[in-house]
C-alpha cells in the first residue's frame, strides 16, 4: 500500500518504521502544515496530538474526500472525520512511545474502527500487516480502553516520580527500585493484578499506613492515603465476591 503519514511526533516516528517493515511504501511524511501531502494514497494516517486533530482533518481531506483516512488517537471519536470525507476510521496503537526507545510494533495491540464494513476490511488488513494483535472496538468502548491505559501507564509513571522524590530526600538513586518495578510488572503477566497485590494496605496494617503517611505532606500524602484506602476496599470487595461465589456453589450442590 502507498501510505501518507501526517505527523512527526512519537507515534508517527514509530509508525513510519513499522509501515516500512511491513512492506508498504511511505509516499510522504508531513507535519501539520501539510505542504507536500500527495493528492492520492491508499491510506492517509493522521498521527497528531488530540488538540490539533480536528484542524488537521479539515485541511488534509480537502480535495481528497474519496480517499481513506484514519487517525491514531485513543481518546478521539471516529466522528471527527464526519462531513470531511467519505471513507475513514481509527487505527489506535495502545502503547506509550518515546522517540529514543525502539518498540516491536508486531506486539502492540491495534484497535480499529470504521464507517462501514468495506472500509473496516481495508483498515483491518492494513493493521494486521503491522501487528499480530488487532481488535475491532467502537469509539464508546475505546474511551474506556484509553482510560484503563491512563491508569496503567500515566498514573503508574507518576507514582514512580513520587517514589523518586522520596528517595532523593535521602540521597538514594531511583534505580534501586528497578528490580522491584520489573518483578511487579512480570507478575501481572501470570496473575490478575488483584492477586498480585501486596503491601500494608491490602493487609490493612494501620500502624505502617499511619507511620508512612506521616512522612509525607500535601498532594503525595493525599495520594498515599487515597490509594491505601482504595487497595483495601478493592480487597474487601474481591473477598466478598469470592464468598458469594462459594455460597452460590454450595446452594446449587
Amino acid at each position: 500500500m502507498k501510505v501518507a503519514l501526517i505527523g512527526r511526533g512519537r507515534v508517527a516516528t514509530h509508525l513510519i518504521e513499522a509501515v516500512r517493515q511491513a512492506g508498504h511504501e511511505v509516499v510522504s511524511v508531513n507535519s501539520r502544515t501539510l505542504e507536500e501531502l500527495p493528492e492520492r494514497a491508499d491510506i492517509y494516517v493522521i498521527a497528531v496530538k488530540d488538540s490539533a486533530l480536528q484542524d488537521v482533518v479539515c485541511q488534509a481531506t480537502k480535495g481528497r474526500d474519496d480517499q481513506l483516512f484514519v487517525h491514531t488517537a485513543g481518546s478521539m471519536a471516529l466522528g471527527v472525520f464526519e462531513g470531511c470525507c467519505r471513507h475513514y476510521g481509527v487505527l489506535y496503537p495502545m502503547q506509550t512511545f518515546s522517540k529514543e526507545q525502539p518498540v516491536d510494533f508486531r506486539e502492540i495491540p491495534l484497535f480499529v474502527e470504521a464507517t462501514d464494513a468495506e472500509t473496516l476490511i481495508k483498515i483491518r488488513s492494513f493493521a494486521e500487516s503491522l501487528s499480530a494483535h488487532v481488535y475491532e472496538l467502537s469509539t464508546a468502548d475505546r474511551r474506556y480502553l484509553h482510560l484503563a491505559a491512563v491508569f496503567a501507564c500515566n498514573f503508574v509513571n507518576h507514582c514512580y516520580a513520587l517514589a523518586a522524590d522520596v528517595l532523593a530526600q535521602k540521597g538514594l538513586p531511583f534505580d534501586v527500585l528497578l528490580p522491584l518495578i520489573d518483578e511487579t510488572a512480570r507478575k501481572v503477566h501470570q496473575l490478575h493484578p488483584i492477586d498480585a497485590q501486596t503491601g500494608p494496605a491490602i493487609r490493612d496494617d494501620q500502624n505502617v499506613i499511619r507511620s508512612q503517611s506521616a512522612l509525607l505532606q500535601g498532594t503525595p500524602q493525599a495520594i498515599y492515603d487515597l490509594l491505601s484506602k482504595s487497595i483495601h476496599e478493592h480487597a474487601i470487595e474481591q473477598n466478598n465476591d469470592q464468598l458469594r461465589l462459594t455460597e452460590d456453589t454450595c446452594h446449587r450442590v
